[in-house]
């Protein structure tokens, strides 16, 4: 009797043990394989692309140069006498002046340029920088820089200036005096440089 409750009392066992083996493993969850991520490689700056600008960039660009334009673009002011207008008297200005109509008397520019044009029409003396006659003149003219007589031009009177330009097929009546420029004259008006004088010999004096 002793040996059958023994025996009994293992088989029990077993199967309690085996009970509870089957319970653990169907309570396991599977596992995923997981891959390896792949390696990230890392660029250069250099090689990142920069964003593009915006395509209203170079209209904007271009509207702020037009509102700040350079020296080079910028002109000297320059006055007009319309091919209506008729002057006598002196005239003057600090301006370069654009002459289309009919002047008498005197135009004094100082430095500035006076151009005659084709129509214009004028019997006045000239002082000016620089003078372009296209149109007619009838006048002495003096001019600190130079003077230029077109082709079309027709000026009778007396020419001074350091330098002068007559084309082919203009007419011009009277005579021409070429007179230094203002930096030449500052030129010819420096001394040449002295030699320096030899010292005085030291006869008389007590030296030391």
């Amino acid at each position: 009797m002793r040996k059958l409750s023994v025996s009994a009392a293992a088989l029990s066992c077993r199967r309690y043990l085996s009970d509870l083996l089957g319970r653990s493993s169907g309570n396991k969850k599977p596992v995923k394989s997981q891959m390896a991520e792949p390696e990230r490689k890392h660029s250069p700056a250099s090689e990142l692309s920069t964003p593009a600008p915006p395509a209203d960039w170079e209209t904007t660009q271009t509207k702020e140069d037009a509102k700040h334009p350079t020296d080079a673009a910028v002109d000297r002011p320059v006055s007009r006498v319309g091919p209506s207008l008729y002057l006598k008297g002196e005239l003057s200005s600090n301006e370069d002046l654009y002459l289309d109509g009919i002047v008498e008397g005197r135009v004094q520019l100082n430095d500035q340029k006076l151009t005659i044009a084709t129509t214009a029409k004028a019997a006045a003396d000239i002082f000016a920088g620089e003078v372009v006659v296209c149109g007619a003149l009838k006048g002495n003219v003096h001019a600190k820089k130079r003077i230029e007589i077109k082709k079309e031009g027709s000026v009778t009177g007396d020419l001074t200036t350091p330098q002068i330009l007559i084309e082919d097929g203009a007419y011009f009546k009277g005579t021409i005096k070429i007179e230094l420029s203002v930096d030449q004259e500052t030129n010819k008006n420096v001394s040449p440089k002295t030699e320096s004088e030899p010292d005085a010999p030291l006869t008389g004096r007590k030296i030391a």
